[in-house]
């Protein structure tokens, strides 16, 4: 069965502010009745998992509003100001963004290994992503190395400056999933704390969001610089 959902997160935690923050999950057939067993949550699934996905909800919702008010200004200035000034985006981030999409796979992958208990696929696949992962902010160096060599710099103007700070600030929050890609390779096992399940669920939740923010600000960066 695949991991909770981030909408069955949010169920979670609206359950938990009306119940006072101390209650547990309603039982959703543990044993008996209609043959609800099946719906019942995994091990992984517990208060400690929770607490965790619970966080990234909330980061990634903090996340977003950030990048939303970037792209606020991006829009105004691009469409008011007499000094916007296009440039050229560079190619190479069409295969950046492959490889972005790529390390997601991989991870959804590796998340199917570790369901169906295939411990070394899962590391391979694991390890993978977070290659693929490192790849792609290599790219993102070379992309800037480029526009440098084409003496467009951060303050260049209004355009290359917004590509600049987009790249960098998404390439810094993609720098976190890294570090817990890294986190989810290295760890010992200890389902008593958090289990690697509840691990892969949690990173693959913000790993996709950061994928997919990527894929908006490229649009954002293609048709409107």
């Amino acid at each position: 069965m695949p991991g909770p959902s981030v909408l069955d997160e949010l169920e979670l935690i609206l359950a938990d502010i009306r119940g006072g923050g101390g209650g547990q999950p309603p039982d959703r057939g543990d044993g008996g009745g209609d043959g609800g067993g099946n719906n019942k949550r995994p091990s992984h699934g517990g208060p400690p998992a929770r607490r965790y996905s619970t966080a990234i909800v909330f980061a990634m919702i903090s996340i977003l509003m950030f990048f939303m008010a970037m792209v606020a200004a991006f829009l105004v200035l691009r469409t008011t100001s007499s000094l916007w000034v296009k440039f050229h985006v560079p190619r190479i981030l069409w295969a950046n963004t492959a490889v972005l999409i790529l390390s997601s796979v991989t991870l959804e992958a590796a998340k199917k290994r570790l369901a169906e208990n295939n411990t070394p696929q899962f590391e391979r696949l694991w390890w993978l992503t977070t290659t693929l992962g490192f790849l792609f902010l290599a790219g993102q160096l070379v992309a800037w190395r480029i526009l440098v060599g084409e003496g467009v710099y951060v303050g260049s103007t209004l355009a290359s400056g917004f590509f600049y700070v987009f790249t960098a600030a998404h390439g810094a929050h993609l720098l976190g999933g890294l570090g817990a890609l890294v986190y989810g390779a290295v760890r010992r096992p200890d389902p008593s704390r958090l289990s690697r399940a509840a691990i892969a669920d949690v990173v693959s939740y913000y790993w996709h969001f950061m994928d997919g923010l990527w894929l908006f600000l490229l649009a954002m960066l293609y048709f409107g610089s």
